[in-house]
């Protein structure tokens, strides 16, 4: 029996982490204690998420799926146990990650959050007139109606009895529910001067000796060798239009569609970011998005609109900016309605606090920043009357303004004094400043870190001597002398989202920082007026997709031009390099490892006995290039092979070019073949960020570059961003870091406020005007940053 001061269960006020090794992670030992706020600090690739969410959320969450029974684990994600020899304290685990909310074009912020739901209920109880029950308002449900027979035996009797089916919904049934309608440009898709034959159709992948080409010329439909333009309406139909239909073509049968829904099928239905930039290219000049005509963008029909509270409708409410909605609903009185009422209150004040109360429901979920997703998934957890419970942030602070960051401190202290352990990745100073207990992994990056450097408190961390304390006070200077703008590019009445007609010159062959609260209008402004012009590249935040068969070198493009000289040195085809291709090791497809799916059990992969984990068939390790085979140099970091590629018989510029533009990103130590999926977030983008950069184009435009990096890398960023302007470039930056606002050349500031309360430019000038001014609020935080 247990004996002492205190009682039994009040030993448990730790959770205790013994010889994790997931990832990188290299036999860390960590105590957490519960009921705190412990902030996870180190360089990109140390180890924070391996650690937080693939230790100890991981484990957390696979032991409460474990409590369901069998039947119900089956339809839940397997999740294998993390490789840790002790893990203890548990408590549930809420993760609140970076991951981008999905892009789907009918998800928005109502729909993600449930406010649509309850406002849905709300109008098919309250507005006038009545149109129908909750569905009457929804966007993705059509209306519907059907009718026929159905047998139905009851005993020896069968009967035919008809039945008809009703669904009133609420769709735009000409845009289904999305807002937009597509307008294909034709001229894009092929040159009517031009026979089939002679290379008509432009579309990327329809080369004149292809079999998609082949079936349009040989399908018997139209001539393929007259001009397009000599076509008559029936052979126009046929060629653009024409319905899925077999046909026989040079032997075989295929299904011949007209050339508009294939392009559609096959380029609309794919994911923009994930195609490569040449085909993006050409999508974008092809089609254009247009606000639906007969929903004018609000995605419902005629009857869901006729209906209304307090003079507006559904469609008013959802576009409406939060702030102003959750003033529209205290206004309203309905006692009949009053417990949905007050959910929704809630729902719509969370937004409020949180800082995003300049969104509107009716806002796309693809159009939200990384910072401004996970602060939506927070919403629902903020009103939570649960206590004891694990909440896990990662980088809470991205896409904050220095003046939103305090209030989201105050957030993350909430939750730890209503009894939470709150578990925080994060990189900035005035977040890990809060901390109770900071554990700070490294030193390095990839295999140069998962080693626990420090822990303990913050006074502790500043005066120890790891990478992370030595520059937790570090000052960037304001510029002394800043360069000379060679011309402007020219901004006229933008007025996207928030913006009130924005006139505004961006200087060339500099480097800009466009800057303001989150919700200003900086992403409008930047994306809406400059992204789309010729020669201008820009890197959004969107997330790096890629499989575990998805490396660096298959992601950049490098791997390419390498099997190229493979095949060339050893008078083979290329594809034999390829794990995803010929080259494959037979046991295990080139995937290295060998999966067996175990049902509800978490599913277990082992290392290929065949290839010994080397991804590629033992008769295609014979072939070398400069003394190696193809695994060896998949195996290489970016360092090694940049030396590796650079001379005698193993150079290839191609791959040194990209290599080079890894390194100066600062990936140096990731393996050119590590799998995607095991790349940490900041250096997924920094890896993005180097692929751009090989695009051709004067002007590069990146959106808060600094997310995922830590202090130390931040200097790094500077000195790249200073290589490319010193290059002839003109690099825009949309960034909140004021390291790089201190680094700027000319800085746009806008606000003063979120959402109605900005879309205007209230300073442009140097870093030191800015600073010497004060008349912004992110004046006053750059000059307290730059101690000045």
């Amino acid at each position: 029996m247990h004996t002492g001061s205190g009682h039994a269960a009040d030993q448990h006020d730790r959770i205790r982490v013994r010889g994790a090794r997931e990832h990188n992670l290299r036999d860390v030992d960590v105590d957490l204690p519960k009921r705190r706020l412990t902030v996870f600090t180190g360089v990109s690739g140390s180890g924070k998420s391996s650690l937080v969410f693939g230790t100890v959320a991981a484990e957390s969450q696979r032991m409460i799926n474990e409590t369901y029974s069998a039947f119900v684990q089956g339809f839940m994600p397997s999740l294998g146990r993390p490789d840790v020899d002790v893990l203890d304290g548990l408590t549930t685990a809420i993760v609140v990650d970076q991951e981008r909310i999905g892009a789907d074009p009918r998800s928005t912020v109502g729909t993600v959050t449930d406010a649509n739901a309850m406002l849905r209920v709300l109008f098919s109880r309250l507005g006038q007139p009545h149109v129908g029950g909750p569905n009457a308002f929804s966007f993705n449900l059509a209306t519907v109606s059907a009718g026929g027979a159905i047998t139905v035996q009851k005993g020896t009797d069968v009967k035919a009895e008809h039945v008809t089916f009703n669904r009133l919904g609420g769709m735009c049934a000409d845009c289904e529910g999305r807002g937009q309608v597509t307008d294909i440009d034709l001229s894009q898709l092929y040159d009517d001067t031009k026979p089939l034959a002679a290379g008509a159709i432009t579309i990327p992948g329809y080369g004149t000796d292809g079999w998609m080409v082949r079936m349009y010329a040989e399908s018997g439909y139209v001539d393929k060798t007259k001009p397009i333009r000599e076509y008559t309406d029936q052979e126009r139909q046929d060629f653009l239009y024409r319905e899925p239909t077999k046909r026989k073509i040079a032997g075989i049968t295929m299904t011949y569609e007209g050339l508009v829904p294939r392009f559609r099928r096959s380029f609309l239905q794919k994911d923009r970011e994930a195609m490569q930039p040449h085909v993006r290219a050409f999508v974008d000049r092809a089609v254009t998005f247009t606000t639906c005509p007969a929903c004018e963008g609000t995605r419902l029909n005629d009857t869901a609109r006729s209906s209304r509270i307090a003079g507006k409708n559904i469609a008013d409410v959802c576009a409406m900016q939060i702030s102003d909605l959750a003033r529209w609903l205290h206004e309203l009185d309905a006692p009949r309605v009053g417990p949905l009422l007050e959910g929704l209150r809630d729902a719509v004040d969370s937004f409020v606090e949180i800082g995003l109360g300049y969104l509107s429901l009716d806002r796309p979920t693809g159009t939200l920043s990384g910072g401004e997703g996970q602060r939506v998934k927070m919403i629902k957890h903020l009103g939570s009357a649960l206590s004891d419970v694990t909440y896990v942030f990662d980088e809470p602070s991205t896409g904050l303004h220095p003046h939103d960051v305090e209030r989201m401190n105050g957030l993350l202290l909430r939750l730890r004094d209503k009894g939470n352990t709150v578990l925080v990745v994060e990189h900035k100073p005035e977040v890990i400043r809060i901390a109770d207990h900071v554990v700070d992994l490294g030193p390095g990056a990839g295999t140069a870190g998962g080693t626990v450097c420090f822990e303990g408190t913050v006074d502790g961390l500043r005066g120890s001597d790891t990478v992370t304390g030595r520059h937790l006070g570090d000052r960037q200077p304001l510029k002394t002398e800043v360069r000379d703008r060679t011309g402007a590019l020219e901004i006229r009445g933008a007025s996207t989202h928030n913006l009130r007609a924005v006139d505004v010159d961006v200087p060339t062959g500099v480097l800009t920082v466009v800057t303001g609260v989150a919700g200003s209008g900086k992403s409008s402004l930047v994306h809406g007026a400059l992204s789309g012009r010729d020669g201008v590249v820009t890197i959004d935040q969107s997330a790096i997709r890629g499989s575990r068969r998805s490396n660096p070198a298959t992601y950049t493009g490098m791997l390419e031009p390498i099997r190229k000289a493979f095949a060339k040195a050893n008078g083979v085809k290329p594809a034999l390099f390829s794990a995803n291709s010929d080259g494959a090791c037979p046991a295990c497809n080139g995937a290295g490892v060998v999966y067996t799916d175990l049902g509800m059990m978490a599913g277990v992969s082992t290392t290929c006995a065949e290839c010994d984990g080397r991804r590629f068939d033992q008769s295609v390790l014979e072939y070398h290039l400069g003394g190696k085979d193809i695994s060896e140099v998949l195996a290489m970091s970016v360092t090694e092979a940049e030396r590796f590629f650079a001379e005698g018989e193993a150079r290839i510029p191609a791959a040194h070019a990209v290599l080079e533009r890894l390194a100066d990103v600062g990936l140096g130590y990731l393996t050119i073949g590590q799998p995607l999926t095991t790349l940490s977030g900041g250096e997924r983008q920094r890896l993005k960020l180097a692929t751009h950069l090989g695009e051709p184009g004067g002007v590069i435009v990146l959106d808060e570059p600094t997310t995922g990096l830590h202090l130390a890398d931040v200097s790094q960023l500077l000195g790249l961003l200073d290589r490319m302007v010193d290059a002839g470039r003109t690099v825009i930056v949309i960034e909140h870091h004021q390291a790089v606002m201190a680094h700027a050349d000319w800085i746009i500031d806008l606000g003063p406020g979120a959402g109605h309360d900005g879309g205007r430019v209230v300073f442009e000038g140097t870093p030191a005007a800015l600073v010497a001014a004060r008349s912004t609020v992110t004046a006053q935080h750059l000059a307290e940053f730059v101690g000045s």
